[in-house]
């Protein structure tokens, strides 16, 4: 063994240097920006759906927002939950575009190059989370004639616990496809597990008026206290415990997740 195979195989022991990772996850995430803005299709469809909830479902929540003494206005209540909804429904599906690049073999052909593992994750993740940020941004402008009253830093807050809800269900996603390596296995899984994150958020109508044993089950569910946690910071109630249970459950999944899908990447491309 030459010098100079050994300096190389001693670099990928040690892995990546941090610059290194830097740089491949910006070039991860620009090349995943362009080809997303390339075919924008998902990312107008992403912002379709929940203003025809805000147009078409919004007004019939009027009586039962007032019947849970919530003390904010109708769409004050329910952007804030639409925000959380498009953030988990946004990033639950990405795994699909990932299943096509592993199909096409663009997952194989970064497997012989010595980019950073965390970087292929990272910086699709990223990507992500500048997608749902702009969506956030967007459907507020969008509820403004409706009603809704924006509070500037409760906004800033809220856009950032919506990256940390796209940090959380984007690698999870990721991590899906790379181990099912098919749309129809992976579908059924993500709808399996989406859906019923979605009625016990209490995203749709407000859980005070649902039966006992389904708010326990609420209570269970993290994406309950995320949609609790935007909803008290976006309305300025800074000092609703539920900021920190919502924001601190979150910051932890998100972790979690992301260390879940550099796994996956790293033995989809070992």
């Amino acid at each position: 063994m030459t010098a100079t195979t050994f300096t190389t195989t001693t670099t990928f022991a040690k892995g990546p240097h941090p610059m290194q990772a830097l740089r491949d996850t910006w070039l991860i995430f620009r090349r995943s920006l362009v080809l997303t803005l390339r075919q924008p299709v998902w990312v107008v469809m992403g912002l379709i759906q929940p203003i025809l909830y805000l147009v078409l479902f919004g007004p019939l929540l009027d009586s039962s927002v007032r019947a849970a003494n919530t003390g904010v206005s109708t769409y004050n209540w329910f952007v804030p939950g639409l925000l959380v909804q498009t953030a988990m429904f946004g990033s639950a599906f990405t795994g699909f575009g990932l299943i096509a690049e592993l199909r096409a073999g663009v997952v194989e052909r970064m497997r012989v190059t010595p980019m950073s593992r965390v970087s292929m994750l990272l910086g699709r993740s990223l990507r992500d989370v500048v997608i749902l940020v702009t969506q956030g941004a967007l459907m507020m402008v969008a509820a403004i004639p409706f009603g809704l009253h924006i509070d500037l830093a409760g906004a800033l807050v809220t856009e950032g616990l919506l990256a940390l809800i796209g940090l959380v269900m984007g690698p999870l996603s990721y991590a899906g496809g790379l181990v099912l390596k098919s749309e129809d296995s992976f579908a059924p899984v993500v709808q399996a597990i989406a859906l019923p994150l979605l009625f016990l958020s209490g995203i749709l109508l407000p859980m005070a008026l649902a039966p006992d044993w389904l708010r326990f089950l609420a209570n269970l569910n993290p994406l309950s206290h995320a949609a609790s946690a935007a909803r008290a910071v976006f309305n300025s109630d800074w000092g609703n415990p539920e900021v920190a249970i919502g924001v601190g459950i979150t910051a932890v999944l998100a972790a979690f997740a992301v260390w879940v899908g550099s796994r996956a990447f790293s033995r989809a491309a070992s």
